[in-house]
């Protein structure tokens, strides 16, 4: 598979692999829709080294909600481009349809669901760890609560 390559800034081209991203991966189905890796960059990674991002795309199937959930390693910025729902974090939840944003802090409780036509968001993640077992469920439709 070759890696995409996009035009930076500056207007000239660049590959993922000269940023210290991974190419884009392929779409991971969930029991909510799916999601698809669009950019992962390790904490290492150019330009400065710091803590590390990647972006999503996340699409919640019509009346179906991801989890409610934490992350203790990264923050999350969503972006809904599509579709209706709502957005949960901190007070209480928010209307969602396009144009919407939504900062969810580091360790925040948070969950998105979709309405009748499903829900599209772009989700940027920020932090020194970037990994799927960084979720703790609080509640599941799809019974993934792990009890301790």
């Amino acid at each position: 598979m070759s890696i995409p390559s996009f035009t930076t800034a500056n207007g000239s081209r660049g590959d993922h692999e000269s940023f210290g991203c991974q190419a884009p991966a392929l779409r991971v189905e969930r029991p909510w829709g799916w999601f698809e890796t669009l950019i992962d960059a390790p904490p290492s990674s150019p330009p400065d080294g710091r803590g590390g991002y990647a972006v999503k795309r996340l699409w919640i199937s019509p009346r179906c909600r991801i989890s409610l959930q934490r992350h203790h390693h990264r923050s999350e910025h969503w972006v809904v481009v599509s579709g209706y729902g709502e957005l949960e974090c901190g007070d209480g939840p928010i209307a969602a349809q396009p144009g919407t944003t939504l900062f969810v802090p580091v360790g925040a409780i948070h969950r998105a669901s979709a309405g009748a036509e499903g829900l599209l968001i772009v989700e940027v993640q920020r932090g020194d760890e970037l990994r799927e077992d960084d979720i703790e469920r609080v509640e599941d439709d799809y019974g993934r609560v792990v009890c301790s």
